[in-house]
């Protein structure tokens, strides 16, 4: 204890830090507000004795959980950072595919800047789509919607709708820019965590009301360990040893045969990326072509059921298939190797070159599968909860995507809190720990 109260002092004694990380408590406070403001002629009283006498279902609470409460509420920021999200994976998509969006990828800041332009107003066109479904189908089926409700009142609510999603979204560039960890991401995770007591605490009462104490135990103890193999997953690092024949100091190429580094190639290369492209992607449907009359369609049906098996088995494979898609888009194999060969670094028992590229691929490719699979059983685990007795709100966060968004989006923060320290020869908070954001011996950097 004593040295976790050093490790704080020592967060505040970097000026830098200390500023960046108040500015980000700060926007994450604007977020919070803004979910908790009402949209414009919205019968809140309405909305709030609907979910009281239906409750709501598992697609409202998993979109209200990603939003902080903004969706449930009919707040101004109701769409929450998932349009951009959906934005982001098209555009990722069309860099494979068409020629000019992979032209300014290859641009260096200035086509990363166009394509955020890009994304930008993509997600607007998202937005808007989205907006009509959202009032129509959330809103009007919860008896809240004014009764002069006119297209006067439709088209500047819809506006509301796309400026505030747009709005959350900048709040998430300037925390990216000017604060500590990725602001999108973690506007996200301050959402889930905002739901966690609630869900806690309504699990607690009603194990207390069937005399079953043993059953929140349990639980507790099985979540624990479910948090445990997430990080483990996460942080899971092969390292491949390296040969390299000169050693630089000062500004002599000193040679030293036999040095030894390691390359690190994660096993979740992707980091929480896929969980997030996975789940916009099955909110997309849903919400632009779900209908509210009788049972609802097909679509609402079959992805509006998150416990479902066709959800949980499409959603599965979405994250499977994205695990392998980003890998591909993070890791180059042919750019490693170059830079292997360029700094005189040899993989042991491997050629320089083509055959080092190979190699890299191959390791690649077999390592991503077994993380890809963890990560699919993980984001299913909430549905496995379900069956085993485990209340709606809880089991959304006992395994699923709420656990890996929240594990991965919390230790990248800490990895930057810990390089600010670390750069400033101070103790880091994970001082004695094997996580991965620590600088450890041996281990070749800039891969």
């Amino acid at each position: 204890m004593k040295r976790f109260i050093q490790n704080i002092q020592n967060i505040w004694k970097v000026e830098e830090l200390r500023k960046r990380i108040i500015y980000t408590l700060a926007l994450i406070l604007v977020y919070r507000i803004g979910s908790f403001i009402i949209l414009p002629g919205v019968n809140y009283n309405a909305l709030e004795a609907a979910q009281k006498a239906g409750g709501q279902n598992a697609l409202e609470t998993l979109l209200s959980l990603f939003s902080g409460g903004g969706f449930t509420n009919a707040s101004i920021m109701a769409l929450g950072i998932m349009p951009y999200i959906s934005a982001s994976i098209i555009m990722q998509l069309l860099g494979m595919a068409v020629p000019a969006v992979q032209k300014m990828q290859n641009e260096g800041e200035s086509g990363r800047k166009q394509i955020n332009n890009y994304t930008r107003i993509l997600t607007i066109i998202i937005c808007a789509a989205q907006a009509p479904g959202y009032l129509s189908l959330y809103v009007s089926s919860k008896g809240a919607l004014p009764l002069d409700a006119g297209t006067f009142w439709w088209a500047q609510t819809i506006i509301v709708l796309v400026a505030g999603a747009m709005f959350a979204v900048w709040l998430g560039e300037r925390i990216t820019d000017n604060g500590v960890g990725n602001g999108i991401s973690l506007l996200i995770t301050v959402g889930i965590l905002s739901r966690l007591p609630g869900a806690f605490t309504g699990e607690v009462g009603i194990a207390w009301a069937d005399g079953n104490l043993i059953k929140i135990l349990l639980e507790i103890v099985a979540f624990f360990v479910v948090v445990l193999a997430t990080v483990l997953i996460v942080q899971g690092v092969r390292k491949v040893p390296l040969n390299t024949a000169k050693k630089v100091v000062g500004s002599r190429a000193v040679d030293e045969a036999g040095a030894r580094n390691y390359l690190p190639i994660k096993v979740n290369a992707s980091g929480v990326m896929p969980i997030i492209f996975a789940q916009a992607i099955m909110t997309i449907p849903v919400m632009m072509f779900a209908s509210n009359d009788g049972g609802g369609s097909w679509i609402q049906r079959t992805l509006g059921d998150v416990y479902g098996f066709s959800y949980n088995l499409l959603l599965a494979i979405l994250i499977i298939v994205f695990t392998y898609f980003y890998t591909a888009i993070m890791i180059n194999p042919r750019k490693i190797a170059d830079d292997l060969k360029k700094s005189g670094g040899f993989i042991a028992g491997v050629r320089p070159g083509e055959e080092t590229a190979d190699y890299i691929d191959t390791l690649v490719s077999r390592i991503t599968f077994p993380g890809s699979l963890f990560l699919a059983i993980i984001a299913i685990l909430p549905a496995i909860a379900k069956l085993a007795g485990v209340n709606d709100a809880f089991a959304m966060f006992f395994g699923g995507t709420s656990l890996l968004i929240m594990v991965g989006v919390v230790l990248d923060t800490l990895q930057q809190i810990e390089s600010y320290l670390l750069n400033r020869h101070m103790d880091g908070l994970m001082e004695g720990t094997k996580i991965r954001g620590r600088r450890t011996q041996g281990e070749l950097s800039g891969f």
